[in-house]
């Protein structure tokens, strides 16, 4: 049975955020809020539960999860060949709603989805997710909602689609935005936006002139 905890509430907030970062040690589906929509994540180096996460959202592995970590600092350890336009880009958006493509360390034994050897990755603007996240370490994180179905803004419209293939869910409230984050491919010489999204593409030139778009 699913659990759901308030994070308006101190004392609930405290208690869920205990069960959710125990519920993603032992391999389980937890949702929390982030800074554009609600997201279902999982332990990112648990191979079962990332299989477990596309799996209740219906989706395949051609649409590897993302990554959300919860310092920049922690992309020492999972990317390689991370460019100083790259740097320039995290120290400009993150936390916030820019996902950067990178290529990732070829040590590290995760299974996200067919990647090609890249992981899309993003440290999130919000409270409670930079606190689980700070204490768990980088989860794979999509978003919470059934394929082909919008992605939800608060926890009651991701618990109806999920259900109980979640084992904890952290209510925060409506999140502040329904726009997407912007995704730019920094696995080149030229970084590269893949979707325009709350990160204008003007705002990302004004870090990045060169910035090319894709077709």
């Amino acid at each position: 049975m699913a659990r759901r905890y308030d994070c308006a509430d101190v004392v609930d907030r405290k208690h869920g955020l205990r069960e959710a970062a125990s519920a993603v040690r032992r391999g389980d589906l937890v949702v929390l809020p982030t800074d554009t929509v609600y997201g279902i994540g999982a332990d990112a180096f648990n191979t079962g539960a990332v299989g477990d996460l596309l799996k209740a959202k219906g989706r395949g592995r051609g649409m590897p999860s993302p990554v959300l970590i919860g310092s920049p600092t922690t992309l020492h350890g999972i990317v390689t060949d991370f460019s100083e336009r790259a740097w320039q880009l995290v120290d400009a958006f993150w936390p916030g709603a820019l996902t950067l493509v990178a290529r990732h360390q070829p040590s590290l034994t995760w299974d996200l989805g067919e990647t090609r050897g890249t992981v899309a990755v993003r440290m999130p603007l919000h409270p409670v997710a930079l606190e689980l996240l700070k204490d768990v370490g980088p989860m794979a994180v999509t978003s919470a909602n059934l394929t082909g179905h919008a992605p939800p803004q608060d926890c009651d419209g991701a618990q109806r689609m999920l259900g109980d293939s979640v084992s904890v869910y952290l209510d925060g409230g409506s999140t502040p935005d329904t726009v997407p984050s912007s995704i730019v491919d920094v696995t080149g010489r030229v970084p590269v936006l893949l979707r325009a999204g709350a990160v204008s593409e003007e705002e990302l030139r004004k870090v990045v002139p060169d910035l090319e778009t894709s077709h």
